[in-house]
C-alpha cells in the first residue's frame, strides 16, 4: 500500500466520530469535547515534531514535503473540524466535517500523483458530487449545493501565501459550513 493511499485512509478514518454522533452513540457535546481535546493534543505533536524533540518514522510516512517544516495537515485537519463543530449547529457542521474526511480524501486520490495549483475538471466534478450527497441527509438541496460548491473550490486551488501552502484539510469544513448557513439563512 502506497503512502499516499494509507494517508487518505487515516483521513477517511476520522469520518467515524461525527458518524457515531449521527448515529446517537454519543451527544454532541461529546464530539465536540473530543475534537477540543484533539486539538490539544495535535498541538503537542506539532511542537514536538517541529521543534525536532521528536522524529518519529510515521511523521515521515504521512507528512508531505511542504509539511516537514510547517504544520501537518492531520493538526490542520483536526483544528478545522473542531471550529466548525464549535460554532455550528450539528445540521451543518456534521456535514462540513464529512466533506473533508470523505470527499478529500476522495478527490484526493483521483489527483494523486499531480501538483497542480488547481485540480482537474473531472476530480472537481466528484468532489462537487459527493459533497453534496454527504449533505443532502441534513440539509435542503440549496444549502447542499452551496456547501459542496464551497468546499469543492477550498479542495480544488492551492493557493500559496508567504511560501505556506493553504491546506484545504483547514478550509473545506469552514467554507461548506459557512456556505450552507449562508443559504439556509436566506
Amino acid at each position: 500500500m502506497t503512502h499516499e493511499v494509507q494517508r487518505r485512509l487515516i483521513h477517511a478514518s476520522g469520518g467515524v466520530f461525527p458518524l457515531a454522533y449521527v448515529a446517537d452513540l454519543y451527544p454532541y457535546r461529546v464530539l465536540q469535547y473530543g475534537f477540543a481535546v484533539g486539538v490539544l493534543a495535535v498541538a503537542v505533536l506539532e511542537t514536538l515534531r517541529l521543534s525536532g524533540v521528536v522524529n518519529w518514522a510515521l511523521f515521515d510516512r504521512l507528512t508531505r514535503e511542504y509539511e516537514q517544516e510547517n504544520v501537518a495537515g492531520y493538526a490542520l485537519y483536526v483544528v478545522s473540524i473542531a471550529i466548525v463543530l464549535w460554532l455550528f449547529s450539528p445540521v451543518i457542521a456534521i456535514p462540513a466535517s464529512l466533506m473533508l474526511t470523505f470527499g478529500d480524501p476522495i478527490s484526493g486520490l483521483l489527483g494523486s500523483g499531480e501538483r497542480r495549483r488547481v485540480k482537474q475538471s473531472f476530480v472537481l466534478l466528484v468532489m462537487f458530487g459527493v459533497c453534496s450527497l454527504l449533505a443532502l441527509p441534513f440539509v435542503g438541496s440549496y444549502a447542499a449545493v452551496a456547501g459542496a460548491v464551497a468546499a469543492t473550490l477550498a479542495d480544488g486551488a492551492t493557493p500559496t501565501v508567504a511560501g505556506y501552502v493553504i491546506d484545504d484539510n483547514l478550509t473545506i469544513p469552514p467554507a461548506a459550513a459557512a456556505a450552507m448557513l449562508a443559504v439556509m439563512g436566506l
